[in-house]
């Protein structure tokens, strides 16, 4: 009973960071993969579309959150040991790379919306699936530093 709250716990690192985004992605992949083909035989085609694209645009969203998060990073790892001479990467190509993201996210979701008719509840669901797995493995996370 005498136990340290903090005895057993690590403190949160970038590679800490990246697993667990690397983890939901890959999370997101597996329940994709299990809920297109369910999505297809009970709603149709276009609605299992509408999930994938919806899942797609949810994982790049990770993907690119990731890259944003590392760059960041990066940046304040340069400037905390700037004496040692490191160079911090530039953030305008990461920046771009967002934006661009961004847009085509826009640009997919409006001729989708335009073009199927599938149900608008597939596309949510996979919009929500990147949320889903990183909460999942948030808690994961929480659990591995309570145990």
């Amino acid at each position: 009973m005498g136990k340290d709250m903090n005895e057993g716990m690590s403190s949160f690192s970038d590679e800490d960071f990246k697993r667990t985004i690397w983890r939901a992605l890959r999370l997101l992949a597996v329940i994709t993969a299990v809920a297109a083909p369910v999505v297809w035989w009970k709603l149709g085609w276009q609605s299992a579309v509408f999930l994938l694209l919806g899942a797609a645009i949810s994982g790049s969203g990770l993907f690119e959150w990731l890259r944003l998060m590392t760059a960041v990073m990066g940046r304040m790892d340069a400037t905390v040991g700037a004496s040692g001479g490191a160079k911090a990467r530039p953030m305008g190509m990461v920046l771009v790379g967002f934006f661009l993201r961004l847009g085509l996210t826009v640009v997919v979701l409006y001729v989708s919306l335009k073009l199927l008719d599938g149900s608008v509840y597939a596309l949510a669901a996979g919009l929500g699936l990147g949320v889903l797995a990183l909460s999942i493995e948030g808690l994961r996370l929480m659990k591995a530093w309570t145990v």
